[in-house]
């Protein structure tokens, strides 16, 4: 006897316009997911074209991240309960840090710097879905953009390294756009959270590990023998103000 998923295959249409629009249907919140992604790079790259409105751009690019991410965090809860055991378990969400994450820049005056982890992650996922839906319209389709798609997706992984080195590097660009006059007073301590949050991750260790490779690189600068004695002492205050503003991470199992 044919098991259901085999009915369901068969009832599938063959590749094609017509397998896309199935697709499309039964897979709303994930184009709709796709669709948030392709605004937040589309704004990204319009914020550094020299035409248009800049700022316009950078609200709109994490208007549409915040989106991804909310979208992203119903699929993940779609039952919203009022206790704390269902927050506890929201704010361990990626998601949620880029809700986040996009509430804090957009009360920055513009800084490109803040577009490039949610630019990388909307192109990472969009390349990723992309392929999903070029394989409903066939195995031979659009070449051209599968090449494309196989690039990014083979970079992938220095794409992470990429946006947990950017996530670790605003942190005191947040308190120097202070001094600057373009950041309220709130941004670092906002960041801050934000930042414990991304350390803490379940699902994504790369910031994690960015901090232990860079204090391994910062000790290894300060014993080296060339190292003047001032700087030594610098890099050793620095990385232990970072030590005792690490917090603890417990449970550290993949979800």
């Amino acid at each position: 006897m044919p098991s259901n998923s085999d009915n369901t295959e068969g009832n599938m249409p063959a590749p094609g316009m017509a397998a896309l629009k199935a697709h499309i249907a039964l897979h709303k919140i994930e184009m709709a997911l796709w669709c948030t992604r392709v605004l937040t790079i589309i704004f990204t790259m319009l914020y550094f074209m020299p035409f248009g409105n800049p700022e316009s751009s950078y609200n709109k690019a994490l208007i549409a991240n915040a989106a991804t991410s909310a979208l992203r965090l119903h699929q993940r809860h779609p039952r919203m309960a009022f206790s704390r055991e269902f927050l506890a378990t929201v704010i361990l969400e990626d998601s949620c840090h880029y809700v986040l994450y996009s509430l804090i820049f957009l009360y920055v005056t513009p800084f490109s710097l803040a577009l490039l982890p949610v630019f990388l992650f909307s192109l990472i996922h969009f390349a990723s879905y992309s392929l999903t839906l070029l394989d409903t319209l066939g195995q031979n389709s659009w070449w051209g953009a599968r090449l494309l798609i196989s690039l990014v997706e083979l970079q992938s992984r220095n794409i992470l390294n990429w946006i947990a080195y950017t996530e670790i590097i605003l942190m005191p660009f947040t308190i120097i756009l202070i001094f600057m006059g373009r950041a309220g007073l709130t941004a670092p301590f906002l960041y801050y959270q934000f930042l414990t949050m991304r350390y803490k991750s379940q699902r994504n260790p790369y910031t994690r590990n960015k901090f232990h490779d860079l204090r391994v690189f910062l000790e290894s600068l300060a014993n080296h023998p060339q190292t003047p004695g001032f700087i030594k002492k610098l890099i050793i205050s620095l990385i232990d103000v970072v030590c005792r503003l690490c917090p603890p991470v417990t449970n550290m199992r993949a979800q």
